[in-house]
């Protein structure tokens, strides 16, 4: 009869090999999507496709870029003070009143998991018709922010959390104020933290297609403040649900990715410039 020991033996084995298994084929699959993708992107890049006006014959994506760009920057300029200060709010001045933590941290986890087509149908409604933005930048922003602002917040106040409370006490103890202490102490050691929330949301920003169709609209243009304009991913489902231009809309799909990936990479290098890691 096999003995305990070789019982657990059977099964560390069992468990590890399933690990190795599941790892590689995400990686495969990971794999071979990512391939997929830059082969064909790559085929098919023209310079047309890099004009700076589109028209029914470059299909061009320079506005988009443009657009997408331009999105990412007024999205986080709206959200990020909100959803900083609020996890400072909550990780170093509401500690005693756990009511109010739990009953936030309910939300955010909430909102988190809300489907982005109902942001798009709560931006449509509030910023589109009730303030008269119409499909706008603008409208199309200010929903990112509100679909963003979950995963900030949640992501800046574990940041907040993972700081030693001993680092306040010395600084407390050093005669510094509480507000000098996060500022300069606390909020320093915690960015690595905040950034890796950034990053998520300006993937989620870039990805995003359903909430911008209701709300900033759809149209190829470099768009001002008020203007319709549509993002790379916007212009991705459009291309490609037409039908008639697929080879673009895998072109396109390809420079998402590279704006991603060139994204995180100066991310990461701004970080560790700054000697956070």
């Amino acid at each position: 009869m096999p003995t305990f020991k070789m019982k657990k033996d059977i099964l560390s084995i069992i468990i590890s090999l399933g690990l190795k298994i599941s790892i590689f084929i995400t990686i495969a699959t990971f794999a071979i999507i990512m391939g997929f993708i830059v082969i064909k992107g790559i085929s098919h890049l023209d310079l047309k496709l890099f004009a700076l006006e589109y028209n029914s014959e470059n299909i061009s994506m320079t506005p988009a870029i443009i657009n997408t760009i331009n999105m990412i920057l007024l999205s986080l300029l709206i959200v990020l003070p909100v959803g900083i200060f609020g996890a400072i709010f909550l990780n170093e001045y509401a500690r005693g009143h756990s009511k109010i933590i739990s009953s936030i941290s309910i939300a955010t986890e909430t909102l988190v998991g809300i489907p982005s087509i109902v942001y798009g149908m709560f931006g449509y409604l509030i910023f589109v018709n009730y303030f008269g933005f119409k499909n706008s930048f603008l409208a199309g922003s200010l929903t990112l922010s509100i679909m963003i602002l979950p995963l900030i917040l949640r992501s800046s106040q574990e940041a907040l959390k993972n700081v030693p409370d001993n680092i306040r006490e010395a600084s407390f103890a050093l005669g510094a104020t509480k507000l000098k202490t996060i500022f300069w102490i606390v909020l320093p050691i915690a960015l690595p933290g905040i950034l890796a929330g950034i990053i998520l949301s300006i993937g989620k920003i870039v990805g995003e297609s359903a909430a911008l169709i209701y709300t900033s609209g759809t149209a190829a243009q470099i768009a001002g403040l008020f203007d319709s304009a549509r993002t790379l991913s916007v212009h991705m489902y459009i291309i490609s649900s037409e039908g008639l231009h697929i080879n673009e809309a895998y072109s396109t799909a390809f420079i998402l990715i590279i704006l991603v990936l060139g994204i995180n990479i100066g991310a990461n290098f701004i970080v560790k410039k700054l000697g956070m890691k």
